[in-house]
Parts: structure tokens; sequence; C-alpha cells
């Protein structure tokens, strides 16, 4: 009896490939036959499961912000229950930041994507927009949680500053690929902004 095909591991198996291909190469260098040749499978393969190279991309740029959400909620799991909002926020911003080599290769493709949608009407920014969109949400329910229990100063607006540190922490993303400053500088930034809205609790 012939093994059954998961289909759904097969689409994400080539995707993991255009990720590879891309944090090697560059995006701009992954078309389907290097996507292919990395995967191990045919042009005509990818062409079944994808249709075409943007459809592709979009799969995989979802593929990535969903891991990025799992290994943010894995950190924030780890701190123990319940976390508090500023460990919530500190471990979101942590993991937006190219730390490791996974997270390195999240950057550089989730930044290169971004910039070839700004010229390249095909490739559509939407699925980015919706995760930053809902990490903002988080980050900002969670500032709003400290200022209702009186750890944050009153006249704060959380929806400003949640927009505030994710763009100081793309930012600092962005400087520490191109070795402007080192990961240990980019956190310790992250710690001092995190000090002025929520103050660690005294021991």
């Amino acid at each position: 009896m012939p093994r059954q095909v998961d289909h759904e591991e097969r689409r994400r198996h080539i995707a993991a490939a255009l990720v590879r291909t891309a944090a090697a190469r560059g995006l701009h260098a992954a078309g389907m036959r290097e996507v292919a040749a990395e995967a191990g499978v045919s042009v005509r393969l990818i062409q079944y499961y994808f249709g075409t190279k943007e459809e592709l991309l979009l799969f995989t740029m979802r593929q990535l912000a969903e891991q990025m959400g799992e290994r943010a909620l894995a950190r924030i799991r780890a701190l123990g229950s319940p976390p508090t909002p500023r460990s919530v926020i500190s471990a979101i911003l942590t993991e937006a930041l190219p730390t490791d080599e996974e997270s390195r290769v999240f950057n550089i493709v989730y930044l290169s994507y971004f910039a070839l949608s700004l010229t390249d009407p095909t490739l559509g920014i939407q699925p980015l927009l919706q995760a930053s969109g809902a990490i903002e949400k988080v980050i900002s329910d969670q500032l709003a949680a400290a200022q209702q229990a009186g750890q944050t100063p009153a006249g704060l607006d959380p929806r400003a500053e949640a927009t505030t540190l994710l763009a100081m922490s793309a930012g600092l993303g962005t400087s520490v690929l191109g070795r402007q400053r080192s990961t240990d500088d980019a956190l310790g930034v992250i710690g001092y902004q995190l000090d002025r809205l929520l103050p660690p609790e005294k021991s």
C-alpha cells in the first residue's frame, strides 16, 4: 500500500527550502529552480502546491510569522505563571531581535520580502501588516493592564507606546543585522525603555 502523502508537511518543506535559499543568497535569487534544488523536488511539484512564486512567498511569510509567534510564546511560558506585563513585552521585543540563527534568518527574509513588496504589486504586504498589528495589540493590552494595576503612569497612551516599542525593536534588529550595534546593546536599549514605562518590581 503506497504511503499517504502529507500535503501540508510537503508545503512546509518547500517553504523551508525557500527560507534557506533566501537567507544564503537573497530573496531576489530564490527562484523556483533554486528552491526546487534546495528542497530536492521538481519545479513542477512546487507549481502544483503553490502555482506561482508569489503564492509560495506569501505562504512562507505566514509560516515565518507563525514560527516567530510560537517562539515568543515559548519565551513567555518559560517565565512562569502568571507572567508580568513587563516580562511579556520584553519576551516579544527580544524575540524580534536577531539573537540566534533562526531569528537572524527570520529578520533577513522578512526585511527582504518587505523591501520587494514596496515595488512589486504582486507581493501582498497584508500578511505582514496583520502579524504586526496582532503583536502591537498584545503589547498595548499588556500596557493597559499594567496601567490599571498602577504599575505605569496614568497618562500613558498604551497604543502609542506599543507602536513606539515595536518601531524601536524593528530599528534595533536592523542595526544588529548590519553590525552597527551588538545584541547586548540592543537588549540594553529595550531594557532602558521598559524601565521608563514599567519599572522593575522591587525584591
